[in-house]
């Protein structure tokens, strides 16, 4: 739903919310929190204060955040210390819950593989400082250590931790590089999809052929900003949507998803100061696509 302020207030958001939806107070401010609410497209503190014109998003569709348990579910641990894991992110894996879903994401399997990390971070996505969409696979970082993730969080809103993926693309890519620059919201008829606006955030894409097949493109793609769902919808946008995208190609796809990797990262630690990086292959269906082509 959205509400759209249109009265004087200097009224704090989590309690405007508790009064003018059907949500506890506690369940908004999770929401909040954990940037499913927003306000005029942007995340926000609970303690905001509004003002008139304010349009603020909330889920139509709330349920009370279950208590996060850890769940058995295979981690792929490509690094860890005591500050910090390095994962490599299956296809199909939700990272952190959402709304009425606390069960099946990667958070829950981090909290069964180490219980301490339910201290770190903020409630519903403990640990997680960035996030892949569930069908992307690859690269992850996730803080073990309340230290590292105030750092790792202050790397990624600093643009120092660099991150490659590749994308498998539907027609021949002519160019062999290019710069994307095109802002990116909210789509306003679908609140579940971005779209390009001129209203939304600066976004910037870097592409570059990996290899060109005869009817797709395997692109490598490095992002200067980190707006949800970005690559796949400035691809669309310049005509070459991710192949098998469910959401952004509209082609009917496989249960796999979009063939999206996060395939290299490299940063600094947070706490040791150490350069590290890392490399991971592609999925075994992404993989196999590509060597029958």
């Amino acid at each position: 739903m959205e509400l759209k302020v249109t009265v004087a207030t200097a009224e704090r958001l989590d309690k405007y919310l508790a009064q003018n939806s059907p949500y506890s107070r506690e369940t908004i401010n999770k929401l909040i929190s954990s940037g499913i609410v927003t306000v005029n497209q942007k995340k926000v503190k609970p303690s905001l204060k509004l003002k008139v014109d304010d349009l603020i998003f909330l889920p139509d569709v709330v349920n009370e955040p279950e208590e996060l348990v850890g769940e058995d579910i295979k981690l792929d641990i490509i690094y860890e210390d005591q500050d910090l894991l390095v994962i490599n992110k299956q296809s199909g894996l939700v990272v952190h819950p959402g709304s009425g879903n606390g069960k099946h994401t990667l958070v829950n399997a981090l909290l069964n593989y180490d219980p301490t990390i339910k201290e770190v971070g903020e409630a519903l996505r403990p640990g997680i400082v960035h996030r892949l969409d569930k069908d992307t696979s690859g690269l992850m970082l996730v803080a073990k250590s309340a230290q590292a993730y105030e750092l790792l969080v202050e790397a990624f809103k600093t643009k120092k931790i660099h991150r490659e993926y590749l994308a498998l693309v539907a027609g021949v890519f002519p160019h062999q590089h290019c710069v994307i620059e095109a802002p990116i919201g909210r789509d306003p008829k679908n609140f579940q999809r971005y779209k390009v606006l001129a209203s939304g955030k600066y976004a910037k894409t870097t592409v570059t052929i990996e290899k060109r097949y005869p009817k797709y493109t395997l692109l490598r793609l490095s992002l200067a900003t980190g707006r949800t769902h970005q690559i796949r919808v400035h691809l669309a946008y310049i005509g070459y949507p991710v192949f098998n995208d469910p959401v952004y190609s509209q082609k009917k796809c496989t249960d796999f998803g979009q063939f999206l990797h996060s395939e290299y990262l490299e940063f600094e630690h947070p706490i040791t100061h150490e350069k590290l990086s890392f490399r991971v292959p592609l999925p075994a269906e992404f993989q196999n696509f590509l060597d029958h082509e």
